[in-house]
């Protein structure tokens, strides 16, 4: 069972990088929704786990206050690509790269989850692939769009697609070698929480309505926010 949901993050990831691959004219609405998706990723799904997972080692004030400053680390990082890049097209691409490994490496973790989860039990493994393969499809769209509207070329975006989509593989295997600590997980979901919203926030959400400032990129944002927070409620139950 663990062999196949491995194969069904894989094809979740994959199909929602060629989505946004093959509606590239419709990039702003994609990207619109892909802003949604991720801070509702942030809000309904890393924030409510981290703190969770926390709470038996950390106050909740210690848990935000990693979400924040992952935020500031993410700013700085950012910046700095920026300023040290000699041209446009250079700093942009290397800004998608930043953005498009932070969501691979993400990924990995999200294996890593599911992996864990069925030591646990099936029943737990079940619940928790069920959340995971709901925003593989959006991961794979954001993929893309971080790659695309900085600059990057389509092959470069199916590549960091293909490293999207091996990476959760990648992560339940590694759940057969390895133990990571309910509180060293905290830290980092809460990181990665603080990571995902300077991605949707300060990146993906002014792109999606700088060129197209229309109804119909902020609607896509909503319902980039409602189908996460109703996939992560579904998966709760």
């Amino acid at each position: 069972m663990l062999a196949a949901i491995a194969v069904a993050t894989f094809f979740a990831t994959l199909l929602g990088g060629l989505f946004a691959l093959r509606f590239k004219d419709s990039l702003h609405l994609v990207l619109g929704f892909s802003a949604g998706a991720v801070i509702g990723v942030a809000f309904f799904d890393l924030l409510p786990e981290a703190i969770e997972l926390g709470s038996k080692y950390f106050e909740t004030s210690m848990i935000t206050s990693i979400v924040a400053f992952a935020f500031l680390i993410y700013l700085f990082l950012d910046r700095v690509v920026l300023l040290h890049a000699h041209a446009d097209e250079e700093g942009h691409g290397e800004r998608g790269s930043l953005g498009a490994g932070t969501l691979s490496l993400h990924s990995f973790l999200d294996g890593v989850a599911i992996g864990f989860a069925f030591q646990v039990s099936t029943a737990v493994g079940a619940i928790v692939a069920a959340a995971v393969l709901t925003h593989d499809f959006s991961d794979g769209i954001n993929t893309v769009n971080l790659i695309l509207k900085n600059g990057g070329t389509r092959t470069q975006a199916f590549k960091w697609l293909l490293a999207d989509a091996v990476a959760p593989v990648l992560g339940i295997i590694s759940t057969l070698f390895f133990v990571v600590p309910e509180s060293t997980l905290a830290i980092i979901l809460a990181s990665f929480c603080g990571f995902f919203i300077y991605l949707g926030a300060s990146d993906l959400l002014p792109e999606s309505h700088h060129r197209h400032p229309t109804l119909w990129t902020t609607v896509m944002t909503a319902l980039g926010i409602g189908v996460l927070y109703l996939a992560v409620s579904l998966a709760g139950f």
